[in-house]
C-alpha cells in the first residue's frame, strides 16, 4: 500500500467514524473466510458495516472525531463495527460473538461516550431505532383505538337490546 493509497483508507475511515452514530471495537481470534462473511452478512442486515482497518491508519483516522478515545482499544487483530443507529452494530456484533468464541468485543463509543465490553453488551440489549418507533406508533394509536371503542360501545348495546326486544316480539 503506497502513500496515497493510505491517505484514502484514512480519509474513508475518518467519514465513516464521521457519520456514525457507534462504533464496536472487536478483536478476531481466528475467524475462518466463512465465519467474517456471514458476520459482515449479519452486520448489513442490521443496517450496520464491518471493517478490517490496519491498527495505525484507523488511529490516524479517529483524531477530530467523537472517537478519538478509541485509539487505545486498538491492539492486535481488531476490526471496527459501525452504524448510524446507535444499537445495530452493537447488537450484530454481541450477538455473532455469542455464538462464536473467535469474536471477541473489546469496547466501542457511543459519540463521545466510551464503552467497556459491558457497556457495548448494555447497549446491545437495549431496542434499536425502528423498534422504538413502532412502539411510540402503537402507545400513540392505542388511545385513539380505546376512545373509538368507547364511543361505539352504547350504539353496540342499544342495537341488541332493539334485537333482543324484536326477537320476543316475534315469538
Amino acid at each position: 500500500m503506497d502513500r496515497s493509497q493510505k491517505s484514502d483508507a484514512v480519509a474513508a475511515l475518518n467519514a465513516t467514524f464521521n457519520e456514525s452514530g457507534v462504533v464496536v471495537v472487536t478483536r478476531n481470534l481466528g475467524l475462518t473466510v466463512a465465519q467474517s462473511t456471514e458476520l459482515r452478512g449479519k452486520m448489513r442486515e442490521a443496517g450496520a458495516s464491518y471493517k478490517v482497518a490496519k491498527n495505525r491508519l484507523a488511529k490516524l483516522a479517529l483524531k477530530d472525531t467523537d472517537y478519538d478515545g478509541l485509539g487505545d482499544l486498538l491492539t492486535g487483530p481488531t476490526a471496527l463495527a459501525t452504524s448510524s443507529d446507535p444499537v445495530a452494530a452493537a447488537k450484530a456484533a454481541v450477538e455473532f460473538a455469542k455464538k462464536n468464541d473467535n469474536l471477541e468485543i473489546v469496547g466501542g463509543s457511543m459519540g463521545g461516550q466510551m464503552l467497556d465490553e459491558a457497556g457495548v453488551k448494555a447497549l446491545a440489549s437495549m431496542p434499536s431505532l425502528d423498534e422504538l418507533r413502532g412502539t411510540i406508533v402503537g402507545l400513540v394509536n392505542a388511545p385513539a383505538t380505546k376512545i373509538a371503542q368507547v364511543v361505539n360501545a352504547p350504539a353496540n348495546k342499544l342495537a341488541r337490546v332493539f334485537g333482543a326486544f324484536a326477537a320476543k316480539e316475534a315469538a
